[in-house]
């Protein structure tokens, strides 16, 4: 009997623990059917079905408010591949109009990527397919239409910097994990540079359906539905109807223009020759067009205004050399230079056109003489140091001009061109072993230099406010708001003071006058001022520029042309340029006979034409 208490005891406590286990249970079972509705949506998923909801991509303007781009609703077929039983694969090929062999590889890759989650099957459907699918989609088990949307252009313009929406890769995939398999992103242009302020934010919608996969309604009073968030309204620093002229008058020709408001940086065109419809990229005609569009010989994808970085800039760079030159104690506006058609030194002759001698630094630009930036050039580096350390001060007065660099704003692929260093010539030469007459050719902007239209229009935006520029970009603000902070707009100053611009400039403006090389291009209500130049081109004719600004004492645009294979600055970047100004400045063409002409010219067999 003694032992008995002890068992007693050790019952009583094992039927306490056995009490508090199952009240724990039942608590916790309650607390699962009750309380807590996420083992319910578990089971629920069955007849559940997460709905993504893709944002309304931002919209797109110029300058004045004119609409660039904006979306039109496109649908994706989905499919998960658990799901789909019991289907009539001929009807839905029909549909689609797709092969069964072409079904069986789609479905092969949705249940690759996953059995149980919805991927793309069939990417944009049209409307009419689409509006034939509602009617019988309760029959294809496992399939469901979502909602996007695709970009559309009322003008055919602006490829280049506008860009293009694709489907994201794996590397984008895994560089960003708010993107999922079928997503869209920006590929290039704004549309790239500003992917996250034009995305918006997905949403989710999470519906009913019933067994034979139609929708029966929203789920729990749309209580874990989440909206989705359009992106944001981008305000495009560009001119629409400038740059349709800009394209037009490009039409036939390679090269590039870019027109700079030197007060602000602002881009106000971008072309690149050949272009091509921005429509050709869009939905599943990408797929198609993209592919034609590479292949082409002409390279209508290859942005010659941002990329095309080897082409030196010919005489136009004479106008850096006259103000290097100044700013150096070697060159004044009175100085004078014979020229015997050309530029001589021993055996050694660099050719030059005719025109009227000497000249002084005025006329020197307005003729765009080859001897006297010779002379003025050979001083600048046989001045009061070695050739070596004269060529350093040369080359970062050249820079200041952001010429040689990228300017790292909104525009992101722009290339930086080339100005040699001084290390450059020591490889080639050996150290100190080379002379000003060995680099001879940089006088007149040959040689080694290269340039991009972007470069050399901001190298004349900066001629323009007589000695600074700001940063180019292409976007003036988000919804409303300037972007100029968040893509690092800058204020930057040459080396060049202020007071040696004025001769320059003078010789800019005569050059539009009697005897200069751009006087049959002259805008008689307005005061222009440029420079022709011709870039030497081993493989053809050679490239056709000009650079331009106006009006002289209030410039409101700068701006280059670059016309491949064709001659002379004069005769067709020149008039082009003239007429891009004066459609900026005066809001219409006077000159619509020189205009027809110059939309009209086929340039790809010219001659060529000194400058």
């Amino acid at each position: 009997m003694s032992g008995g208490k002890p068992n007693n005891e050790r019952v009583y406590v094992l039927i306490a623990a056995a009490a508090i286990i199952g009240f724990i249970f039942v608590l916790r079972l309650f607390f699962i059917q009750v309380i807590d509705d996420q083992y319910k949506l578990t089971a629920e998923n069955n007849v559940l079905r997460h709905i993504n909801i893709y944002p309304a991509r931002g919209l797109i303007y110029d300058r004045n408010g004119k609409l660039l781009v904006y979306n039109q609703p496109a649908y994706d077929l989905m499919v998960i591949p658990r799901q789909v039983k019991d289907l009539d694969t001929t009807e839905l090929c029909r549909l689609l109009e797709i092969t069964k062999a072409e079904y069986v590889i789609k479905l092969t890759k949705a249940k690759n990527y996953s059995w149980r989650k919805p991927s793309i099957f069939e990417k944009q459907i049209s409307a009419e397919t689409y509006a034939k699918m509602q009617e019988k989609l309760y029959r294809f088990n496992g399939f469901f239409v979502q909602t996007r949307t695709l970009r559309k252009y009322p003008q055919s313009i602006a490829a280049h910097l506008l860009g293009y929406v694709a489907e994201v890769n794996n590397q984008e995939l895994e560089k960003d994990p708010y993107y999922r398999q079928g997503d869209y992103i920006g590929k290039s242009g704004i549309e790239a540079a500003y992917e996250k302020e034009l995305r918006g934010q997905k949403g989710t919608k999470v519906v009913m359906v019933d067994v034979f996969n139609r929708i029966k309604g929203a789920f729990k009073d749309e209580k874990y539905d989440t909206a989705a968030v359009s992106g944001g309204n981008l305000t495009c620093t560009i001119d629409a109807e400038l740059q349709e002229l800009a394209e037009k008058l490009m039409t036939n020709k390679l090269g590039g223009i870019v027109a700079i408001d030197p007060a602000t940086g602002e881009i106000l065109t971008l072309v690149s020759a050949p272009t091509y419809n921005p429509e050709l990229l869009v939905g599943r005609a990408r797929s198609k067009n993209y592919p034609l569009l590479q292949k082409d010989t002409l390279k209508p994808l290859f942005n010659r205004a941002l990329l095309s970085e080897q082409n030196p800039p010919g005489s136009t760079f004479k106008l850096i050399n006259a103000l290097i030159g100044q700013q150096e104690g070697v060159v004044w506006p009175s100085k004078t230079y014979s020229c015997p058609r050309g530029y001589v030194s021993g055996n050694f002759r660099m050719g030059c056109h005719d025109h009227r001698s000497p000249l002084d630094l005025i006329e020197s630009v307005q003729h765009s003489c080859n001897a006297y930036y010779g002379n003025v050039f050979r001083n600048i580096l046989d001045h009061d140091k070695t050739v070596g350390e004269c060529f350093d001060v040369w080359r970062d007065h050249v820079m200041s001009f952001g010429l040689g660099m990228r300017y790292e704003t909104d525009l992101g692929i722009e290339k930086p061109g080339i100005v040699p260093k001084r290390s450059y010539y020591d490889h080639y030469y050996g150290e100190d072993r080379w002379k000003s007459l060995t680099v001879i050719s940089l006088a007149i902007g040959q040689g080694e230099l290269g340039t991009t239209p972007l470069q050399l229009a901001n190298m004349t935006a900066a001629i323009a406010n007589r000695g600074y520029w700001y940063s180019p970009h292409l976007v003036k603000a988000v919804n409303g708001e300037s972007s100029k902070k968040d893509h690092n707009v800058q204020w930057n100053e040459t080396t060049i003071e202020q007071k040696y611009f004025e001769p320059v400039v003078e010789g800019m403006a005569k050059v539009f006058q009697l005897g200069g090389t751009g006087y049959r291009s002259r805008l008689d209500s307005i005061q222009l001022c440029g420079k022709t130049g011709t870039a030497q081109n081993p493989h053809g004719e050679d490239h056709s520029i000009f650079v331009c600004f106006g009006p002289k004492e209030d410039p409101q645009i700068a701006l280059a042309v670059f016309v491949e294979n064709a001659g002379g600055g004069s005769k067709y970047a020149a008039p082009i340029a003239s007429l891009i100004a004066e459609k900026y400045l005066t809001d219409t063409i006077a000159r619509t006979e020189l205009m027809q002409r110059m939309i009209e010219a086929d340039l790809r067999a010219v001659e060529v034409e000194e400058d």
